[in-house]
């Protein structure tokens, strides 16, 4: 198990009374993490490729961190990973590239329990190249993908399945190992927005043999920054829109001007911290991993199974105590038998409040929630909560306590008498 106290001593931010649920829209930073920003802002700040010390040691620390991501990522090579400003950025600027091998009738399967992150980008380069867009339905009921579906629009047209590994706004898990067989199966390269799962659950590129997989560091304990990873063949034969002078070669090709690097710093630090959890927790699970992975690596999925199953707590924890709120409704999976197919983020309305009236009532409490579509606008749109203000959002990660979902409860129990 866990122990909280020292989990917790790694956050800062902690230290306050603020309880923070709205991780789902970024994280609390560990102490880590600063760490490695403030080192190299103190010690490294320098532009990228020069001859003298600090940028030497800034361009070591680049790569060390690429190679601390490969690992989180268990990408096959550090070049696979690109770095950049957010998840969306990133999946704008792979979208073009992947553009000019589409042509007039190919298609691109997306989903409605996407994050538009993964769909604008998507529509876009559609429209511009006169593809068709095939839509994959989910099951109202439990906000589950509606696989069948995805079968059905795949087809041997498709070129492009967009896929969410987690959904950002009502916490379901899909079966992206699936999603990727029917993409390959029709010839299609399959791309995971895998933002909401890094914080919670273990990522492996190479066992779902997907070709492209974004996640965001500020979603998993680190700064604001974006990766991408691809498969090296892949990024080595797209086009990438850059400067003349920037490297030919991936990643260099794909992250265009100055990166930064004190972002990417703080990166590894946010991977320093996972793997930190990984050894002093995570022991219990090493049966689990260590004929595949060693070092690092192997403290990193260790870390991310002792998370899962401590969270796994957690969702057990909030639907209960969800459950004596009359009223409250969740969006998604709510079968106690069936909660580990969701990560702890819950979406739910409550009778007689509006979503941004109840999240401020909550701040006023010092709970930290989100309201409205929180990007994932084809959700709210599909349950018919768009117009209506969307949803409350309660998101939860490891360092989140039942001290604080009693808190929360109370706090709503207070509020609907």
């Amino acid at each position: 198990m866990l122990n909280l106290d020292e989990i917790r001593a790694h956050f800062p931010a902690l230290a306050s009374d603020t309880i923070y649920f709205d991780n789902p829209g970024g994280t609390q930073i560990a102490r880590e993490a600063i760490q490695r920003i403030d080192q190299y802002l103190r010690a490294t700040n320098a532009n990228h490729g020069g001859a003298f010390r600090t940028s030497r040691e800034s361009d070591a620390t680049v790569a060390e961190a690429r190679q601390a991501v490969a690992d989180f990522l268990n990408a096959a090579r550090p070049e696979e990973i690109v770095f950049g400003p957010n998840m969306t950025t990133l999946t704008l600027s792979i979208s073009r590239s992947l553009a000019r091998t589409l042509h007039p009738g190919d298609e691109i399967v997306v989903t409605r329990l996407d994050h538009d992150g993964n769909v604008a980008p998507w529509l876009l380069i559609a429209e511009e190249r006169g593809c068709t867009v095939r839509w994959v339905d989910i099951h109202e009921e439990d906000c589950t993908l509606d696989l069948a579906d995805m079968e059905r629009q795949i087809t041997e047209r498709t070129k492009i399945v967009a896929v969410g590994y987690a959904s950002n706004a009502v916490g379901t898990i899909n079966d992206v190992s699936r999603v990727v067989q029917l993409a390959h199966r029709a010839g299609a390269l399959c791309f995971v927005d895998a933002v909401q799962h890094a914080p919670h659950r273990p990522i492996d590129v190479q066992a779902l043999d997907c070709d492209f997989l974004a996640c965001s560091a500020y979603k998993f304990f680190g700064p604001h920054l974006g990766i991408l990873y691809g498969k090296y063949e892949l990024l080595d034969s797209l086009m990438a829109y850059k400067v003349r002078p920037a490297g030919n070669l991936p990643p260099d090709k794909f992250e265009t001007g100055t990166q930064s690097f004190e972002a990417i710093a703080g990166t590894l630090g946010a991977i320093e911290y996972f793997a930190w959890l990984g050894n002093t927790f995570g022991s219990e699970y090493t049966t689990n991993y260590q004929a595949s992975f060693s070092g690092r690596a192997l403290a990193l999925k260790q870390a991310m199974v002792a998370i899962e199953a401590y969270e796994l707590e957690l969702n057990h924890s909030l639907l209960e105590g969800f459950g004596s709120i009359p009223g409250l409704r969740i969006r998604g999976i709510t079968s106690p038998r069936r909660l580990q197919q969701r990560v702890p983020t819950f979406s739910f309305t409550l009778q007689g409040w509006t979503p941004r009236a109840l999240a401020e009532a909550l701040a006023a409490e010092d709970i930290n929630v989100w309201d409205g579509n929180f990007y994932a606008l084809a959700v709210t749109e599909r349950l018919g909560l768009e117009e209506k203000g969307g949803l409350v959002r309660v998101g939860l990660a490891h360092y989140n306590t039942q001290a604080e979902i009693d808190r929360l409860v109370d706090a709503l129990e207070g509020l609907v008498k």
